[in-house]
């Protein structure tokens, strides 16, 4: 299958050079020619592994469909218990969908298990000999989801940047005592959106990507700019569904909702991809945190990024550049490559672009977007907690709020899967604040509160990390990321 640019000067042939790349040469993002159509029924006996391999190979046909399975079923057994997904009815119509059972507690650990192989394999299928570096920007979960994952890998490097204010303290944690002899993280002065800009500028630079050639190196991307990290999320998506009609939840073809806490838009994009390939979703809703520069998006039809950033208890959410609604965009206006290469062009020097009130009208037959405020959120999870005993993250928190204002408008007549898509203890401060009310500085003593008050298991994941020395302390300037990456490879 053929993969075209979002800003239309950059075509390639196969899903192999797609994922090696990452990026397109024009700083567009790659997108499938066409969306295969796929029988639902067919998945209904898979099990996980086999559902996601299915998913892939709609995309990736070049890709040999054993080792696929294979690498598939590998990635996957490191989830407990062996899926990634695990759909929980908290109430009639309404279900959480549990994405954080993998290696480092978040749903991104769904991608980055199995992109080490879609890269490697996809770069041998066209030849690449080069050693291929990782560059990620991470706003907390991607980056020690990409470590763990792309960790000892041969043939491949990868550097992760943070936002030195802007991760939880677990994160904090997980990503500077990552192991691993090809890995390197580095805190930036700055947000999320400074790392990405940075990172997104070195993949754009003819100059950086000849001085990396000169050395024998290429970039790559784990980030969900890079088709191969999105396409692995398409799969939970088919397997909830799955999962709801084996359990007598659902009838097959009856449409549900997804609500996704939203802030690159990768995440969401994925259930409409889903849905583009035949999937019976009737609305995707769009949950974000105080930075709810999507949520006045789909309202006014304006993306304006030229407003107050907020440091939030959901900072994987704390977002104004949102990447993936590139791909969204190109989509409504009829792939036209034109237009959305014009209105990125507007991001990036006035700060906002406006599309069409029938695209906004289009967008909205699709989704539904609203925000939930930092007091909101700690009294979701808190009410949460006390009527069904179900301990939320502070993201998952987000999502549940805005479902909650969604069904409160349209009523609970259609079933409704929130994405939960880390576990609480990686936020244990501000979850234990809403349950008990209780500051506790130090975050492993709040683990250990949080698990008295609720019952809930400590994760070994978390437990490991108590008194483990950071390898990685170096706290730079968003100016020298380029310099950084020079000095790693040398």
């Amino acid at each position: 299958m053929k993969f075209i640019s979002t800003r239309g000067k950059s075509t390639v042939e196969s899903a192999s050079q797609a994922i090696s790349q990452g990026l397109a040469n024009d700083g567009g993002l790659f997108v499938p020619e066409t969306f295969p159509q796929v029988d639902i029924s067919k998945m209904l006996k898979m099990d996980y592994a086999s559902i996601a391999c299915h998913v892939l190979k709609q995309f990736l046909t070049e890709y040999n469909e054993t080792a696929l399975l294979t690498a598939c079923e590998n990635a996957y057994a490191k989830f407990e218990p062996e899926s990634p997904s695990t759909v929980v009815k908290i109430d009639d119509n309404f279900y959480i969908l549990e994405l954080f059972h993998g290696p480092t507690l978040a749903f991104k650990d769904v991608a980055l298990t199995i992109l080490p192989h879609l890269l490697r394999a996809g770069a041998d299928n066209i030849g690449v000999k080069d050693e291929i570096l990782i560059l990620v920007a991470t706003s907390g979960d991607t980056g020690k989801a990409a470590l763990e994952g792309f960790k000892n890998q041969k043939g491949i490097k990868i550097m992760v940047f943070y936002p030195s204010e802007g991760v939880s303290d677990m994160q904090k944690a997980q990503m500077t005592t990552q192991e691993g002899d090809n890995v390197n993280v580095v805190a930036v002065k700055g947000n999320f959106d400074d790392c990405q800009s940075a990172v997104k500028t070195i993949f754009s630079s003819k100059d950086i990507a000849n001085k990396l050639k000169e050395k024998g190196v290429i970039l790559s991307s784990a980030n969900s700019i890079n088709f191969g990290r999105l396409a692995p999320q398409i799969g939970y998506y088919f397997a909830t569904y799955c999962m709801l009609v084996n359990q007598n939840e659902i009838n097959m073809g009856d449409k549900i909702n997804f609500v996704v806490p939203t802030g690159n838009f990768g995440n969401i994009l994925a259930g409409y991809y889903a849905k583009k390939m035949g999937l019976p979703i009737d609305k995707l809703i769009c949950a974000s945190n105080s930075n709810n520069v999507l949520t006045e998006f789909f309202v006014s039809g304006t993306y304006d990024k030229n407003r107050e950033f907020f440091k939030t208890m959901s900072p994987s959410m704390d977002i104004l550049i949102s990447s993936n609604l590139e791909r969204l965009i190109f989509e409504m206006s009829g792939r036209n490559a034109e237009i959305t290469a014009k209105r990125m062009e507007e991001l990036k020097t006035v700060g906002k672009y406006s599309i069409t009130k029938q695209e906004k009208e289009e967008i909205a037959k699709e989704f539904y977007a609203d925000y939930c405020e930092e007091d909101e959120c700690l009294e979701t999870l808190s009410e949460f907690f006390d009527e069904f005993g179900y301990l939320l993250d502070t993201h998952t928190s987000v999502a549940v709020n805005v479902a909650e204002k969604y069904i409160g408008q349209k009523g609970l007549n259609t079933p409704t899967v929130v994405l939960s898509t880390a576990s609480p203890y990686k936020f244990t401060q501000n979850v234990l604040k809403a349950i008990s009310g209780k500051h506790e500085k130090d975050a492993f003593k709040a683990c250990q509160k949080l698990n008295e008050i609720t019952a809930c298991p400590i994760p070994v994941q978390i437990t490991e990390l108590k008194g483990k020395a950071p390898r990685f302390t170096k706290v730079i300037d968003k100016n020298d990321i380029v310099n950084e990456v020079m000095d790693f490879i040398k």
